[in-house]
């Protein structure tokens, strides 16, 4: 009987040391310090892409940092913004950047505004819907960088060319008749400032001001502090205990005007917080106020 409870013991022992790291797929935080990242340049597995124009890439970059620039990432496409282009461009984007199913790509751009912020977000999420598991946001991108005065090249870098062919996350991006199927079951998030979501404002290109109904609200620009970082893990799981609970399990949609500032949190929940089940509204207030049956409150 002694054995036998002494052989119980030691196979949880083992399964609560061994089964959590199993699990993880992850071989990099989802976001990196400029200290990592600078400590990791020469890594061969690193690949830091610097997803900023041209022009600013040519005047300075983290060393051996590709040149990607952001619309290469997401398009306009049926009249909406930050679409994701087709599979086999969006193949062909991540082959010629050198990167492969095993690579950690760290993303980088600018922080000084949140739509900066989140371009750097939808590049990772879409990095993570392409099938790369080890997608990274540098905190603080190039600002930070600079700001803690770490090299910076002027050589511009010529990825080796790979053939990817991941399989996409089809589940990760949603579309509009869907998410109208899933009010009053899934949690849907609004992202946007409060008067916004509280219909006192709209963007140009948006048809009419409000909200998708039943929808809650978690503004991107709470996820970041006042130099373009992120706020702690902690302070973050509490903004999104806040709007959405604690169950880890639900199913979270989350858009705001053209479903890009909206990846920040997609990106935090799944990554960093481990939401299991967040998806991304592509077309969102873009699109769903252009439709007169999809419920639109206030």
């Amino acid at each position: 009987m002694i054995k036998k409870v002494a052989l119980c013991s030691f196979i949880l022992i083992f399964f609560a040391l061994t089964v959590p790291f199993a699990l993880s797929a992850r071989d990099v935080n989802p976001i990196v310090s400029t200290d990592w990242l600078e400590k990791n340049l020469a890594n061969p597995k690193v690949i830091t892409v610097d997803i900023r124009k041209v022009e600013d890439y040519k005047a300075g970059h983290i060393p051996n940092a590709i040149n990607v620039i952001y619309g290469s990432w997401a398009i306009m496409k049926g009249g909406l913004r930050n679409e994701l282009p087709p599979t086999d461009d969006l193949l062909d984007v991540i082959s010629s950047a050198g990167i492969g199913a095993d690579s950690i790509v760290v993303v980088v751009g600018k922080t000084d505004t949140v739509p900066d912020r989140t371009d750097i977000s939808r590049v990772a999420w879409t990095l993570k819907y392409a099938g790369i598991e080890n997608a990274a946001i540098l905190d603080g991108g190039y600002n930070k960088w600079m700001a803690d005065k770490k090299a910076v090249s002027t050589d511009a870098v010529k990825p080796k060319s790979k053939s990817y062919q991941g399989k996409v996350n089809e589940g990760l991006f949603v579309k509009k008749d869907y998410v109208i199927n899933s009010i009053g079951k899934a949690i849907l998030v609004d992202v946007r400032e409060p008067d916004f979501f509280q219909g006192n404002k709209k963007l140009d290109f948006v048809a009419k001001p409000g909200r998708i109904k039943g929808a809650v609200n978690l503004p991107t620009s709470q996820a970041y502090t006042k130099d373009g970082t992120f706020k702690s893990k902690e302070e973050l799981a509490g903004l999104v205990a806040n709007a959405v609970g604690k169950d880890t399990s639900k199913e979270i949609i989350v858009y705001c005007d053209t479903g890009k500032v909206c990846t920040a949190w997609a990106f935090i929940m799944t990554e960093l917080l481990g939401y299991k089940n967040v998806k991304d509204y592509d077309g969102s207030a873009e699109e769903w106020t252009k439709d007169p049956k999809a419920p639109v409150e206030p």
